[in-house]
């Protein structure tokens, strides 16, 4: 029925917004972190990348090992031990054992990504699967849009381990609900050997290239937003701020809106986004003294980046055919290879140039990217791919 198909995506989405604010609330409170631990800054920084490389590098593994089990069991098991390594990070005081959990907790938020968009493909009509994708995506752009800030203010109100509080006892909630909620959705088959021989097929592999491409001209350029709109734009402070919840805004209503071009041409989307993307990016470098224009420019930006996620994992899923329950880990281990690929490239840039060759940097990279979508829409999945779930 549709009534307990949307319950199960809210699910989902309560799920990806918990886990996305948990990954990115060490950003609003690095300072109290690092106070607290007696590290630096730069090292507290490093919680940020341990748990990254645990989503990118883990989640496919842990992924891989738990091919044959239930879904729902995954999403269980995965929430009840990320509400664990969480308090452990709560309750340390030691740096390296908050590395060790953080990294962990990345791993465990990359496995239940793949099992969200398994079960969230799974219950609803194969014409709706997009949609399905986009509301699991925006659990996560809406954390960063909403649930870091408000996250980042109960740090500054409770305590960086007050924050970290609330993350537990919003992923018991989101457990609770997952047990209630989400249908059981059988392991889709075949064995380790042959998903990863279908998931990484040359059609996936491109797509996932094109998700690398796609991340890293963004990340390139919004690294060193802040800088960009201070020394370029003429702005700053409380300013700042509202330029970037533009971007997490329009990432939000990108991921929602970007289901319905998914399930009508996930090729064409991407086509559209990727030229979109590189249109930003060139008003941003050519206008961004500008404040009306830099601040278009970094919505825009944000609205076609997150606008192709849906149809990203749409193409790798379709394309993976047989592989697909392993295939949907991938797109997020690609987007985070993305990020922090053109993190570095776009500080290279700064270091060489100075902080408008960021953007320089994230506008080549997405004019790159156009010719690799447009033959990643000619790509064909070698099968359907599509499986339904009776409520």
């Amino acid at each position: 029925m549709r009534n307990r198909s949307d319950l199960t995506l809210a699910t989902l989405f309560a799920g990806m917004f918990v886990m996305g604010s948990t990954e990115l609330l060490v950003v609003g409170v690095l300072d109290l972190m690092a106070a607290d631990l007696r590290v630096s800054i730069q090292a507290a920084g490093a919680l940020v990348t341990a748990y990254a490389l645990g989503l990118a590098l883990g989640g496919p593994v842990l992924t891989a090992l738990t091919i044959r089990l239930d879904r729902r069991v995954v999403l269980a098991a995965a929430l009840a031990l990320f509400a664990v390594t969480t308090l452990v990070a709560v309750m340390t005081s030691s740096n390296a054992l908050m590395l060790v959990a953080r990294t962990v907790t990345g791993t465990l938020q990359g496995v239940y990504i793949a099992a969200a968009f398994a079960v969230g493909g799974a219950v609803v009509p194969a014409a709706r699967a997009g949609r399905a994708m986009a509301v699991v995506i925006s659990g996560t752009t809406v954390s960063g849009a909403l649930g870091v800030p408000l996250g980042t203010l109960a740090g500054q109100t409770l305590g960086w381990r007050g924050s970290f509080v609330a993350a537990v006892v919003l992923a018991v909630i989101a457990l609770v609900a997952t047990i209630a909620l989400v249908p059981s959705v059988p392991s889709a088959g075949s064995g380790v050997g042959s998903q990863l021989r279908h998931a990484f097929a040359p059609p996936v592999l491109a797509v996932l290239a094109l998700t690398v491409l796609a991340f890293a001209s963004v990340y390139a350029a919004l690294t060193y937003i802040v800088p960009f709109l201070a020394t370029v734009t003429g702005v700053s402070g409380g300013v700042v701020s509202v330029f970037l919840l533009a971007y997490g805004v329009a990432t939000a209503v990108g991921s929602f809106g970007g289901g319905r071009f998914a399930d009508a041409n996930a090729g064409r989307a991407l086509v559209v986004g990727t030229a979109g993307l590189a249109v930003s990016l060139l008003a941003l470098q050519l206008f961004g003294a500008i404040a009306l224009v830099a601040g278009a420019a970094v919505l825009a930006s944000g609205l076609f980046a997150m606008g192709m996620a849906p149809s990203m994992q749409y193409r790798v899923v379709s394309l993976a055919g047989p592989g697909g329950s392993f295939a949907q880990s991938l797109p997020a281990s690609a987007a985070n290879v993305g990020i922090a690929l053109g993190s570095f490239a776009g500080g290279v840039a700064v270091g060489a140039v100075d902080v408008a060759a960021a953007v320089t940097t994230g506008l080549v990279i997405a004019v790159i990217s156009i010719p690799v979508a447009a033959a990643c829409s000619r790509l064909r999945p070698p099968v359907r791919q599509t499986t339904e779930v009776s409520l």
